[in-house]
Formats: structure tokens, C-alpha cells, sequence
């Protein structure tokens, strides 16, 4: 369900006086040069933490330096970054300390951690559940996004409207969902898919879902996935096979 929000009601300071309860799971696989951009530009949050997916450079102690907690997650890929952070989420809540908000950002500078406040103030508004961020409707710094990396941004959303009725634009890492909203959708994938099976599940479970426009720069470094042909033929490969394969599942469920 997309739902239209009324921007004007938050004010600054109520922003950064709920930023405490926001926490912020940041996926790393070599990401050196960038990780302290991104750590530097984001404002204080609750909780910062930086999930090592495998990496061989000084990400992890980098990650330390500026105050961020270090998670392992020696089995590689983008879905079991983000399932690692969300465990040590569960594992670091206490009756003081627990997150209302968790937002997901890549370690790579291509988003601007400094707009972290304005994707989540439609929640905090409570108005939502669920922010994305859509680089599709945002300013794109010409050759952040290579010509593949745009197509399958739209023909995956394109698909995902087709199947659910879902209104998406992209399948862009800045992201934001109520930690209760979160733990409701039982992430699984461990991959590539994991950004498309948020937002389907999403959809399915009738979350309040909104995008908001991000701008979007090239990349500090080299991309993992669309910096190469089989990088990105994957990447599509198994976008498109988590939406058949929950397509599938909620036909049958019904």
C-alpha cells in the first residue's frame, strides 16, 4: 500500500531529537575509501552498525575509529550482510536500548548519508512504515548508474506492479522500516534479491509504503555487482527469480 504523506509537520529539532531511536545498518565488503565519507555525513543515531561481509582491507578498523560496531559476516553477499545486522540488532536491544527505526545504506558514498533525517521523517510522523529511497526520481550524478543497472531498475518495479499492484520507482539501498515492521516481514534472502523481496513483502503485508526522490553519485571505488558483465547478469538473474518465486508463492497461498 503506498501511502502520500504530508512532509511539512516535522520540525527540524524533532528530527534530531528522535535520531536516537534510529539505528543504522551500513554492509561493507571493501569499502576503505568510502566507509569513513559515509560515517563522517551521517548524523548521530542510536546505533551504527557497520556489518564486514569478508572484507581484506581496514574497513572493519576504520569502522571502529568512528564509533561504529563491527559485525562479522564471513558468508559473503548482500542479503546475509543485512541478516547479520539485523541478528545483532535483536542481540544488542535492551529494555533501555532498542531501535524504533532501521535504515539500510551501502558503504559505497553513492548515497548521501546526510539525508538520512528526510527518509525517515515520514515515519516519524508516523504517517509510514516503510521509506524508500528512488534514485529513479532523485538527481543521478551522470555514470553513477550504468545503462543496465537503469533498465533493471525499472523493469523490476515495473514488475512488482504488475504482480501486486506495487507503486515503486527503484530498488535502491536507502531504505527505511520500523524495526516492528521489519522483524514482521521474516527476511530471508542472502543475495541480490534482498532489496526486491523487501519491497514484495512489503507490499504483501500491506505495510504503508512511500518513496521518497534521493540524488545518487558515482561510487567511491569500483562496483562489486553493475562494475561488471557477470556481476550484473547475476544480480538480474536473481531479481527476477525472487519475483517469480514469491509471485508463485502468493498465488499459491491463496
Amino acid at each position: 500500500m503506498i501511502t502520500t504523506v504530508d512532509h511539512s509537520s516535522c520540525s527540524p529539532e524533532l528530527l534530531e531529537d528522535n535520531l536516537a531511536n534510529v539505528w543504522v545498518i551500513i554492509p561493507v565488503y571493501n569499502e576503505e575509501a568510502s566507509l569513513p565519507l559515509v560515517l563522517k555525513d551521517l548524523p548521530k543515531v542510536g546505533q551504527i552498525l557497520v556489518v564486514d561481509n569478508g572484507s581484506t582491507d581496514r574497513s572493519a578498523s576504520i569502522a571502529v575509529q568512528h564509533g561504529a560496531t563491527v559485525v562479522t559476516e564471513p558468508r559473503r553477499g548482500y542479503g546475509s550482510a543485512c541478516l547479520a545486522g539485523i541478528q545483532a540488532i535483536r542481540e544488542l536491544i535492551t529494555e533501555d536500548s532498542r531501535p524504533e527505526i532501521v535504515v539500510f545504506i551501502d558503504g559505497d558514498y553513492s548515497d548521501h548519508s546526510d539525508l538520512l533525517p528526510l527518509l525517515v521523517r515520514p515515519i516519524l510522523q508516523g504517517q509510514v512504515d516503510f521509506v524508500a529511497g528512488s534514485r529513479m526520481l532523485g538527481e543521478r550524478e551522470p555514470g553513477a548508474m550504468p545503462p543496465a543497472a537503469v533498465f533493471g531498475n525499472w523493469l523490476a518495479p515495473l514488475l512488482m506492479w504488475l504482480c501486486w499492484g506495487a507503486k515503486f520507482t527503484d530498488l535502491g539501498p536507502f531504505r527505511a522500516i520500523t524495526w516492528q515492521a521489519l522483524e514482521k516481514l521474516g527476511m530471508s534472502d542472502r543475495n541480490f534479491g534482498w532489496t526486491v523481496e523487501m519491497q514484495i513483502k512489503a507490499t504483501v503485508a500491506r505495510l504503508r509504503c512511500h518513496e521518497i526522490p534521493v540524488p545518487y553519485r558515482r561510487r567511491v571505488g569500483k562496483s562489486k555487482i553493475s562494475g561488471t558483465i557477470s556481476g550484473s547478469v547475476k544480480a538480474g538473474y536473481k531479481i527476477l527469480y525472487t519475483i517469480a518465486r514469491y509471485r508463485w508463492l502468493t498465488w499459491w497461498q491463496r
